[in-house]
C-alpha cells in the first residue's frame, strides 16, 4: 500500500508543480529577432520574429530564451532580442475591445484576428487593458487575444 501511496504521488508532482509555475511572456525588442532550431547562432534559421511579437518563455539556457509563438511552435532566440515591455495578438476573428471589462460596456473597437495590441494592465477577472497603436484603448477577455 506504501509503494502505491508513493507511485500515485510521483504522478501528482510533475502536475501540480507545473501548475504552480507562472507563465513568462515577453516581446521581441525594437528589432526583429532570428528564431533558431538550437540555442546557437549555428543552429538551423526558423523564423524572423517581428519587432514587437509577444512570445511565451519555457526554458532559460545561459544567454538563450527558449520561446513558445502564438501558433505554439518552439524555437530558442537569443535573450538580449526580447523586452520585458508586454503586448498580446488578438486570437478570435473579431475581438472586441470595451470601455469597461464587461460584456454590456460600450465597444471603442474591433479587431481582427492577429492584430498586435500593447499590455497596458495585467489580466483582471478575464479581462486585461489594452491599447492599439493607433491610441485607442479599451479591455478586452483574455480568451480573445494570447500572450497575457
Amino acid at each position: 500500500m506504501g509503494l502505491m501511496r508513493c507511485v500515485a504521488l510521483a504522478c501528482l508532482l510533475p502536475a501540480a508543480v507545473g501548475t504552480a509555475h507562472a507563465l513568462e511572456f515577453k516581446t521581441v525588442g525594437s528589432a526583429p529577432a532570428i528564431l533558431y532550431d538550437t540555442p546557437s547562432e549555428k543552429g538551423r534559421k526558423l523564423f524572423v520574429a517581428p519587432r514587437g511579437m509577444p512570445v511565451e518563455v519555457v526554458l532559460t539556457y545561459g544567454q538563450w530564451n527558449k520561446v513558445r509563438d502564438v501558433t505554439g511552435d518552439l524555437s530558442w532566440v537569443p535573450a538580449k532580442a526580447l523586452t520585458t515591455k508586454r503586448n498580446v495578438i488578438t486570437n478570435a476573428a473579431s475581438a472586441r475591445v470595451r470601455a469597461a471589462p464587461d460584456d454590456g460596456s460600450a465597444l471603442v473597437f474591433s479587431a481582427d484576428k492577429g492584430v498586435l495590441l500593447e499590455l497596458v494592465e495585467p489580466v483582471r477577472s478575464g479581462w486585461v487593458k489594452v491599447k492599439h497603436q493607433d491610441g485607442q484603448a479599451g479591455f478586452v477577455r483574455t480568451s480573445e487575444v494570447w500572450g497575457e
